[in-house]
C-alpha cells in the first residue's frame, strides 16, 4: 500500500509508549495498534488531532506517501 503508518517513529522521537499515548488521547490500546500496523481503512481527523496534540507533531509525521504511477490508474478505487 502506498500510504504507511510512521506512527512508531514519532512514538520513538518523543521517548512515549502507545499505550500512554492511547490513554492521553482516550482511546484502547488495540484501536492505536490497528492503526499503527495500517490496518484501518480510515481514522477521523479528531483523533488525528488529538495523536499530533499529544505528540506534539503534525499529521505528516504520522503518514507517510510512497508514489507508484498505478495510484493514478482510472482501475483503483478511489
Amino acid at each position: 500500500m502506498p500510504i504507511r503508518i510512521t506512527l512508531d517513529e514519532a512514538l520513538a522521537a518523543k521517548a512515549m509508549t502507545a499505550k500512554q499515548v492511547a490513554a492521553v488521547i482516550g482511546v484502547t490500546e488495540t484501536h492505536l495498534s490497528l492503526f499503527r500496523t495500517g490496518k484501518v481503512r480510515g481514522v477521523r481527523f479528531v483523533t488525528l488531532a488529538k495523536l499530533c496534540a499529544a505528540l506534539g507533531c503534525q499529521p505528516g509525521d504520522l503518514i507517510a506517501y510512497d508514489h507508484k504511477a498505478a495510484d493514478l490508474s482510472s482501475r483503483g478505487r478511489g
